[in-house]
């Protein structure tokens, strides 16, 4: 069974969204042990016993850095890729606090927006790149 199945059929956190089915288009973003996967193609019992985090374990109140830059720019026009954008986001600013356009591109590579707010999204990413080195000691 599909972890996307498991995470909204079973367990109710309908967060993660089903896009294509296939990994192509990032709806279905999840963290396992910290790292993005598409939960759409990976078994469920192919991360047993790992750490699995969706939108909803970002944070319970959207302070979230990645939730914060994500409502004080507006990004979200039809909002159905968005989780899978926060998601990503959350994985890059992570693992890097000063991302440039290029590591933006890269890292939300294959997540589709077919809103197209690009602009609005690597703006986010960029303020909640400055929120994360805030928090930071």
């Amino acid at each position: 069974m599909p972890l996307l199945w498991v995470l909204r059929d079973l367990l109710g956190m309908t967060g993660t969204k089903y896009g294509c089915g296939i990994a192509e288009c990032g709806a279905c973003l999840v963290h396992v042990d910290g790292r993005p996967r598409r939960a759409c193609r990976t078994t469920a019992a192919s991360v047993a016993g790992r750490s699995i985090t969706t939108i909803e374990g970002l944070s319970s109140d959207g302070s979230h850095p990645v939730q914060r830059a994500w409502a004080e720019l507006d990004v979200v026009q039809c909002g159905y890729c968005q989780p899978g954008q926060i998601m990503a986001a959350a994985a890059l600013v992570a693992a890097n606090p000063r991302p440039t356009d290029a590591d933006i591109d890269t890292a939300l590579e294959g997540q589709i927006c077919r809103c197209g707010t690009y602009p609005r999204i690597r703006a986010a990413v960029h303020r909640a790149a400055e929120l994360t080195r805030e928090r930071q000691p």
